[in-house]
Order: structure tokens, then C-alpha cells, then sequence
């Protein structure tokens, strides 16, 4: 039980809990003798990195969709920031019932409502549907989050940060493929097969999922849970009690930063001179980054032995450090992809850790802590992408490098410096 608490800021309660439980916040059904069928954890990896897919398919499409719907450059960027609205609005409007609601019926009802709207957007008849139905998308798509949370209140604690690893696995393997994948059917048989062959997939997963899942029994002290709108404004007030969630937010925040300033940037300097790839090559060679999903397996596993702070310090150094292979990208290409490969490594490490951290502070609140950290993470997102673009017009691929570099070493500086804070209430898990 002692890894339950590891990392929190108050230290435990005594009894594996961790103190400071709001009124009427629904206790955690799940017994730390509980284990979930085998199969669970691998079919939420699958609808993981299966949904958050669909955020991203538009960003290869979006050419052929302006020539589609005669769209001029301003729209065809609002066609990405919809659905990136949507999936903003959804981590904090949605991810929170995890806690109020049983997550069979949660996950496989928006995943049904998300098969729905994949099936609206590959009919969508005009520029108004497409958009309205991408929104949909977004908000819909934040059931991949629900997933995460579900997966590590499932599962007992001794073997959560494996759990959180492999389905936090499964979507970064979804971001990573989602572009080739939508490029290839896209050539095969044109956009709209896309969104319609996605919806397919989801409404199978939907079926699948609701045939594993277990219901979840009735919370003790059920008459107390609180109602949805205390629900979502907890969130902010989970936030603001534990320094452990808001420097693990703003870990996110510089670490995606870094991450989003590599893959939001990097098709510039590969789609001119020396190099002049194809689209199609620079979205195939995205996939070079693809193998460091296999640090978020990692991740878990060294977090299940206790050693979270150690994790984090490594994964933070080796963010730096991948930015020096990286710079040389007009120089080499085999430079960019063990840059890639190291990034996302490191990326995806911090990535499980900060969740399983944060999981751990209050078990009957993981959704609403989740979804709260995305938020953070959906910031540095944003950030890297329009950072990289005003970098690259500036100084060329250089100062990208050095933006990416600046956010990494920012994250290091912060984990050096909060590192002793976070260790004064730890358990035997935070070594």
C-alpha cells in the first residue's frame, strides 16, 4: 500500500490514503487485491491511441480538404483549431464524470458518440458541417484521457504505473501513426474514407469495450457524491491545494512544448532544400519517433520499483540532450531520427510518470486530476507549435532548436528545483 502514497506533498493518511479528502468525494471502489481481466489494458491501449488519433487526422488532409471546400488559408487553419477547442473544452467538461459516473458506461457511450461523429464529419456536406462535426470530434476524443484514468483506478496500485504506461503507450502511438494512416487512406480512397473507416473502428471498440469493462459497484457513501457542477470546479481547487498537481502541470506544460516544437516544426526544413521531401515522406518519417513508445512500458516499470524522482531526472536530461542531434537536421537525417527517438523517449517517460504521481495524490479524484493536467499539456502543445513557427520565420531551424532546447532545460531547472519539495512527504515509492 506504501506506493500508493509515493510523491504526495501531505504525505499519507495511515491508512494508504492520502489525507485532506474533500466532503462528500466519492470513495475508491477498487480493492488493491482487484486485478482487471489481461485483456483490459490492451484493448484500452487500442481505443486509446484509437481516438486521440482523430484530433489529428485532419493535419495531412488539409490541402485536399481546402480544395474541397474551396477554403482560403485562415479557414483551413480554423479546420485544426476546432477540433483542438473541442478536445480543450472536453478535458475540462467531460473527463471529470469519470469520477461521477460508471466508466463502462462513460467510455463506451462516448465512444459510441465519438463513432458519430467520425460518421458526420466523412458525410459532412459542406465547410459549416465539417467544422461543426470536427469540434464534435474534439470534445468526443478527450474519452482517451477517461481511459488513462480508468486503466489506473482499475488496477491495484503495485502494478498501476505499468497499467498507466502501456494505455499512455497505446497514445502516443496514435498521434505518431495518425498522419500516415490518414495520408495512406486518403490516397487509397479520398478523405472522406478517413473519418468513415475511423468510425468503424471506434463503434467496434465501443462493443468490445463494453463486454470487458466491469460496471463499478456503488461508492460508499454514494448519497454524498458531489454533483456535477462541484464536480468540475473541483478540478481547479484540486489544483490549487496540492503543489505536487501544479508542478507536474507545469512540467507538462514545457515538456509537450518541447515536443510540439519538434513535430509542429520540423516539415519545413525537411520539405526544403537540402532535402525537398514529399509529404507523404515527411509524415513517414515522423514514425522514426514512434519507437521511444516503448519508454512509456518502461516508464510504468520503473515506476512500480520506486523510482519516480529518478525517472523524471533522467527523462528530463535526456530531453536536453536531444536537441543537439536534432539542430543538425540540415546536415543529417539519420542526426533528426536519433534526436526523435531520444525526444520522445524522454518525453513519454516524464509523460507516465507525472500521471502515475498525480493519480496517486487523490485515487477517488483521478479523472478530475487528469483531465486537469491535459490541460497543461494541451498549453504546451499550443505553445510549441506557434513558438516554432515564429522561431523558424525568424532564424530558420537554428532558433527552433534553440526554442526546443530553452523549454527542456526550463523543465530540468524546475524538477531540480521542486525536487526536495516533492520528497519531504514521500513514501518508499519516490527514490
Amino acid at each position: 500500500m506504501a506506493t500508493q502514497c509515493f510523491g504526495v506533498v501531505g504525505g499519507c493518511d495511515g491508512r494508504g490514503g492520502t489525507g485532506g479528502r474533500e466532503a462528500g468525494a466519492p470513495v475508491s471502489p477498487v480493492s488493491p487485491a482487484a486485478s482487471p481481466p489481461a485483456r483490459l489494458i490492451p484493448l484500452l491501449a487500442l481505443a486509446c491511441g484509437s481516438s486521440v488519433a482523430t484530433v489529428y487526422f485532419s493535419q495531412p488532409l488539409l490541402v485536399t480538404l481546402g480544395e474541397r471546400f474551396a477554403l482560403g488559408p485562415g479557414l483551413l487553419g480554423a479546420i485544426v483549431t476546432v477540433t483542438q477547442l473541442g478536445y480543450a473544452v472536453g478535458l475540462l467538461a467531460l473527463v471529470p464524470l469519470g469520477d461521477l459516473l460508471d466508466h463502462r458506461r462513460l467510455v463506451t457511450g462516448q465512444l459510441g458518440l465519438l463513432a458519430l461523429a467520425l460518421l458526420a464529419a466523412g458525410l459532412a456536406p459542406g465547410v459549416v458541417a465539417l467544422l461543426g462535426a470536427l469540434a464534435v470530434v474534439g470534445l468526443l476524443a478527450v474519452v482517451a484521457q477517461t481511459m488513462v484514468a480508468a486503466a489506473a483506478a482499475l488496477t491495484p496500485p503495485a502494478r498501476r504505473g505499468r497499467a498507466v504506461g502501456t494505455v499512455t503507450g497505446g497514445i502516443v502511438t496514435g498521434i505518431l501513426l495518425a498522419r500516415a494512416a490518414a495520408g495512406l487512406l486518403a490516397d487509397l480512397a479520398g478523405w472522406r474514407s478517413v473519418y468513415l473507416v475511423s468510425a468503424g473502428v471506434t463503434a467496434v471498440l465501443a462493443v468490445l469495450l463494453r463486454r470487458v469493462l466491469s460496471a463499478r459497484p456503488p461508492a460508499a457513501g454514494a448519497r454524498d457524491v458531489p454533483s456535477y457542477g462541484r464536480l468540475v470546479v473541483s478540478t481547479v481547487t484540486l489544483f490549487t491545494r496540492h503543489p505536487l498537481l501544479r508542478v507536474r502541470g507545469v512540467l507538462a506544460l514545457l515538456v509537450f512544448a518541447s515536443f510540439s516544437t519538434l513535430w509542429s516544426g520540423v516539415a519545413q526544413p525537411l520539405s526544403g532544400p537540402p532535402w525537398s521531401l514529399s509529404h507523404t515522406a515527411i509524415g513517414a518519417f515522423g514514425l522514426a519517433g514512434a519507437a521511444g513508445a516503448v519508454a512509456a512500458g518502461v516508464a510504468g516499470r520503473w515506476n512500480d520499483r520506486g523510482y519516480a524522482q529518478r525517472t523524471t531526472g533522467i527523462g528530463l536530461a535526456l530531453l536536453a540532450l536531444s536537441w543537439l542531434p536534432i539542430a543538425l537536421t540540415r546536415q543529417s537525417l539519420w542526426a533528426l531520427a536519433a534526436g526523435a527517438v531520444l525526444l520522445d523517449f524522454a518525453v513519454q517517460a516524464v509523460h507516465v510518470t507525472n500521471q502515475t504521481l498525480i493519480h496517486a495524490v487523490r485515487p477517488d479524484a483521478g479523472s478530475r486530476i487528469i483531465g486537469g493536467y491535459m490541460v497543461f499539456y494541451s498549453a504546451g502543445s499550443s505553445l510549441g507549435a506557434f513558438g516554432s513557427s515564429l522561431a523558424y520565420a525568424a532564424a530558420g531551424w537554428p532558433a527552433v532548436s534553440a526554442l526546443g532546447a530553452s523549454f527542456s532545460l526550463a523543465a530540468l531547472l524546475l524538477w531540480a528545483t521542486t525536487r526536495r519539495g516533492e520528497l519531504s512527504g514521500r513514501g518508499p515509492g519516490v527514490a
